[in-house]
């Protein structure tokens, strides 16, 4: 089980299925589109739903879900295959990762919500689950919103000037659509403007040591341009690693 109370928010796993549609509604919310084929309206869902499981972090006071994310958890990269990033990204490389890892999905906040707490809880949630697990490498699809990639040249550049995946790990083109930010940008990255237009989520993996594709997914149904990202766990800075367990403890 899991179970984080720090402040105005609580993290839990869903249990059942008026658990699962609360954040399969605020997915579709956050998205703005009923990707996977939700059957039914105002809803994301896909058939990895079943095979995940689901975090919930919710406002105390309320109950109101204000953020959520699925998780799947991995025994090693011989099973990467299994895995929602596997649909976009030529994964082969990482089938020799021989330690336990886990992917981190569909992470959304509230359009209407804004505190910080909210995502140091979530971050929390994970830490403690990471943890309990022995999990070794977080990975995931980070999402920009729209799929104008001109809006976020200055991002795609700094994430190919510091942060694109080592090569034994470096996933390989498979999407139909992508942009190849490392090989086709030639701008020197305004780093003020790179760092508004990150979004939060990678921003964190970014802050931890995580490390990118050099190429950016073009996801016409979620209306997202989305990078793989991973994380080693053991390359989380000392100082970074204490932050993240005093929220989780």
């Amino acid at each position: 089980m899991l179970s984080l109370l720090k402040g105005r928010y609580r993290a839990r796993f869903a249990e059942g299925e008026a658990d699962l549609q609360a954040a399969q509604r605020l997915r579709y919310l956050a998205f703005c589109s009923g990707a996977g084929g939700g059957a039914q309206a105002g809803l994301d869902a896909d058939a990895y739903d079943p095979v995940c499981a689901h975090v919930l972090v919710e406002e105390v006071k309320t109950g109101r879900l204000v953020c959520c994310f699925r998780i799947l958890h991995l025994t090693d990269g011989a099973e990467i295959s299994r895995s929602y990033s596997a649909q976009y990204y030529e994964l082969s490389a990482l089938t020799e990762f021989d330690g336990p890892m886990v992917e981190m999905g569909r992470f959304c906040i509230h359009p209407a919500c804004h505190d910080p707490d909210i995502l140091r809880v979530a971050w929390g949630a994970m830490t403690a689950y990471v943890d309990r697990e022995g999990v070794e490498m977080l990975f995931g699809c980070s999402s920009f919103h729209g799929v104008e990639a001109r809006e976020y040249y200055d991002a795609f550049a700094l994430l190919r000037d510091r942060h694109i995946a080592p090569k034994r790990w470096l996933p390989r083109v498979k999407a139909p659509s992508v942009f190849r930010f490392a090989s086709r940008l030639r701008r020197k990255p305004d780093l003020k403007q790179a760092r508004a237009k990150m979004p939060p989520l990678l921003r964190t993996y970014l802050l931890m040591g995580g490390w990118v594709s050099d190429h950016a997914v073009v996801d016409l149904e979620l209306n997202t341009l989305h990078v793989f990202t991973g994380l080693e766990i053991r390359a989380i800075p000392p100082a970074r690693a204490r932050l993240l367990r005093g929220v989780a403890g």
